[in-house]
């Protein structure tokens, strides 16, 4: 069964506003989500660098440790 009255350029013109502020939303979560993972990874520890327990040490890199 099918709508009574189907006026398509009518419906186009009632839902281009809430699409283009769904459109937006999802932009702006997807902007909000990227900038929340590069903050995260630029004040993240840097893999394989291991903190000094001597504030006046230079770090040591696993390259720098003593043969076994």
């Amino acid at each position: 069964m099918s709508a009574p009255r189907t006026n398509i350029e009518k419906q186009k013109r009632r839902h281009i506003v809430p699409l283009l502020g769904m459109a937006v939303v999802v932009v702006f979560a997807v902007g909000l989500i990227l900038y929340w993972q590069f903050e995260e990874a630029a004040q993240g520890d840097a893999p394989g660098v291991e903190e000094p327990s001597d504030p006046g040490a230079t770090p040591r890199l696993p390259s720098d440790a003593p043969p076994p």
